[in-house]
């Protein structure tokens, strides 16, 4: 009879700890493995298995070790996001606004430079992150690839559609509705679920969205559309690169995934480049001049995505969305003062209200995050004591 309620004891105790564990994938809180010594009957936590859990977890969701952004290192990645995104979008806008570039020759350059950049920062990492032995490759490795490599080729061309027709502050502005994208895709992909405070966070994203694009006076309905997608599809992209980047078994580096998605990208985009792009007229118009934007321009795309991924591991994720919410709003206002972009004043109220939705939205999911978390403690708490005296 002993033994039978000490079986019990343990299943129940497995059992609750399983539910806990699919509450919620992004909780941080990993509760331990629940066993009993065949000698006493006790109940005893696994604590080599669970330090290695949570190490695992550090990965996937990494909280704010090392100062965060009081770190001089995370303070210096953040300088470099900064400089080479405003890089990359000016000189996007001044490729194709002035110099008549083509959209996409300039996103099929932009994947070629850092396909070759990120190829040289696996083996050489330049100290932004320490490379890693790979024995083989993971199942679905192709398949993977490919299926990130198509979107980030949608959301790179798309980008540059948009920036054809409409100005940068615009499409800025609209890129800031990137939480509202990620809440469904989130939900339909991983299933995960958002709570009250999320959703009615989101109402100012998407009037203040609307705001701009009622009063905006450089709108264009083709540009509006195709900023719009660019969002969708970078969302998706996001959500499906977390989960490869966050694998318990195998795990990306920042430039192995740049890397290979940049591969498969181009294999998608060079057969739709010879379809979309006059070769004959792209000849007789690029010069010297443009060639060299191109490539410069590339670097910058390839510098901007790595230098985003390794500022994750310094700063929490909520953290590093608060901060490209900042980005946004100082290259919207950026692109005024360069490019002289007539804004009116309720395009530029609809802007601040965009970025306090998306600071709110944050607010509300680190909220979120730690009523969950409270919650479980709080049961796992209850449950350990009923446990034992079973």
């Amino acid at each position: 009879m002993k033994n039978h309620n000490h079986l019990n004891s343990v299943n129940i105790g497995e059992n609750i700890t399983n539910s806990l564990k699919h509450q919620d994938l992004s909780d941080r809180q990993e509760l331990c493995d629940t066993g009993a010594d065949e000698s006493s009957g006790k109940i005893y936590h696994s604590s080599d298995r669970v330090k290695d859990r949570i190490r695992r977890m550090d990965d996937i969701s990494p909280i704010e070790t090392k100062e965060g952004l009081l770190n001089c290192r995370a303070m210096f990645f953040l300088i470099l996001w900064y400089f080479f995104s405003g890089c990359t979008l000016f000189l996007n806008k001044y490729i194709l606004s002035y110099m008549k570039g083509d959209p996409t020759v300039l996103g099929t350059c932009q994947m070629l430079m850092t396909t070759t950049c990120g190829f040289i920062q696996m083996y050489f990492p330049c100290g932004m992150y320490k490379p890693t032995q790979r024995l083989a490759r993971p199942p679905g490795f192709y398949r993977h690839m490919m299926l990130v490599g198509c979107t980030r080729f949608i959301t790179v061309i798309l980008g540059l559609v948009a920036l054809n027709y409409v100005a940068v502050s615009f499409t800025e502005t609209i890129k800031s509705s990137a939480p509202l994208f990620t809440v469904l895709i989130s939900r339909y992909i991983l299933g995960e679920s958002t709570g009250l405070y999320v959703n009615l966070s989101l109402i100012p994203v998407m009037s203040g969205l609307a705001l701009c694009s009622a009063n905006e006076l450089s709108f264009d309905a083709r540009g509006f559309v195709a900023a719009m997608a660019t969002n969708l599809t970078e969302c998706l992209q996001n959500v499906y690169s977390k989960m490869l980047i966050s694998g318990d078994k195998f795990k990306y580096t920042p430039a192995e995934l740049q890397f290979y998605t940049s591969i498969a990208s181009v294999v998608v985009q060079i057969p739709a480049s010879l379809f979309l792009v006059d070769l004959s007229g792209i000849q007789k118009t690029t010069d010297i001049t443009l060639f060299c934007a191109f490539i410069l321009n590339g670097i910058f795309f390839h510098f901007q995505s790595i230098t985003a991924y390794v500022l994750m591991d310094y700063i929490s994720p909520v953290t590093h969305s608060v901060a490209n919410t900042a980005k946004r709003a100082f290259l919207i206002w950026l692109s005024v003062l360069m490019f002289g972009n007539p804004v009116t004043l309720l395009s530029g109220l609809g802007t601040c209200i965009v970025i306090i939705g998306v600071l709110l939205y944050n607010k509300a999911q680190e909220y979120d995050r730690l009523n969950r978390n409270k919650n479980a403690g709080n049961i796992l708490n209850w449950v350990k004591p009923k446990i034992r005296t079973i």
